[in-house]
C-alpha cells in the first residue's frame, strides 16, 4: 500500500511518515502542489494525506483537479483550518475525510485504516485467493485463518498481485507499489521480493502460484489444490 503525504511542516510530515512506515505502508513525502502533481502523475496512490495551506497555494486544488478528472483516490485532508464552512466545502469538493490539526497520531492511523476499508473504484477491502485472505486496511494476512506476518515489501507485492489476480502485473507496477521515491531500487529487487514471497506462501500451503513472465512481470493465481 502506497501513501502520499502532502505537508510542508517537516517535523509533522516526518512523524506521520515514521508512523505509517512502522505499520508497513510505503510513503512518499512532498511539500508543494507542484511536487504533489508530479508524484500523482507517476504513481497510483492508495491514499493521499493532504494539507490545505501549502507554500505554492491552496492544497484543495489537488483535490478538485483529481475529482474533475474522475479519479477516486482516497483523500484525507489534514489541516489547521477548523471552521465549519471550510470543512463543508472541502467535503463537498470530494474529500473522503477531514482532520483538524493538532491531532493524535493514533486517531490519524485509525482514520486511515477506516478509509482504506472503503472501496475506491473496484478495489476490495479484503482480498482472497486459495487459502489466504488479506485485509488491506490493517495489512493483516491470514492463511487458513491464521495470522501470518510478512515484511513490508512482500506485503506490497502480494496486495498488488491479489488485486490483479489472474492477470499479468508488469514489474514496473510492482516497483511503484512497493518502493518510495527515496528508495534505491536495484535491478533484481522485485525478483528477490517475489522469490521470497513465493517460498513463504509455498511453505504455508496457501494454495496460490506466482508465475514469472521473464523480463515482463508476474501472475498470481489459485493452484489446483485450492
Amino acid at each position: 500500500m502506497r501513501l502520499l503525504i502532502v505537508e510542508d511542516n517537516e517535523k509533522l510530515a516526518a512523524l506521520m511518515a515514521k508512523l505509517l512506515a512502522e505499520k508497513l505502508y510505503s510513503v512518499d513525502l512532498v511539500e508543494t502542489i507542484d511536487e504533489a502533481r508530479a508524484a500523482i502523475a507517476i504513481v497510483e496512490y492508495d491514499l493521499i494525506l493532504l494539507d490545505l495551506s501549502l507554500p505554492d497555494g491552496d492544497g484543495g486544488e489537488i483535490l478538485r483537479s483529481l475529482r474533475r478528472a474522475g479519479r477516486a483516490t482516497r483523500i484525507m485532508v489534514a489541516t489547521a483550518r477548523a471552521d465549519v464552512v471550510q470543512r463543508v466545502e472541502t467535503l463537498n469538493d470530494g474529500a473522503d475525510d477531514y482532520l483538524v490539526k493538532p491531532f493524535s497520531l493514533d486517531e490519524l492511523l485509525a482514520r486511515i485504516r477506516a478509509l482504506l476499508r472503503r472501496p475506491a473504484e473496484t478495489k476490495q477491502a479484503v482480498l482472497a485467493a486459495g487459502r489466504l485472505t488479506l485485509d488491506i486496511a490493517s495489512l493483516t494476512l491470514r492463511v487458513t485463518g491464521q495470522v501470518t506476518p510478512l515484511p513490508r515489501r512482500e506485503l506490497g507485492v502480494l496486495v498488488t498481485l491479489l488485486r490483479n489476480q489472474g492477470r499479468l502485473v508488469p514489474r514496473r507496477k510492482l516497483e511503484d507499489a512497493v518502493y518510495s521515491f527515496d528508495n534505491e531500487v536495484t535491478p533484481n529487487a522485485i525478483e528477490a521480493a517475489v522469490s521470497r514471497l513465493r517460498r513463504r506462501l509455498d511453505s504455508l500451503d496457501a494454495a496460490v502460484t506466482i508465475t514469472a513472465m521473464r523480463g515482463v512481470g508476474y501472475i498470481l493465481a489459485e493452484s489446483a489444490a485450492a
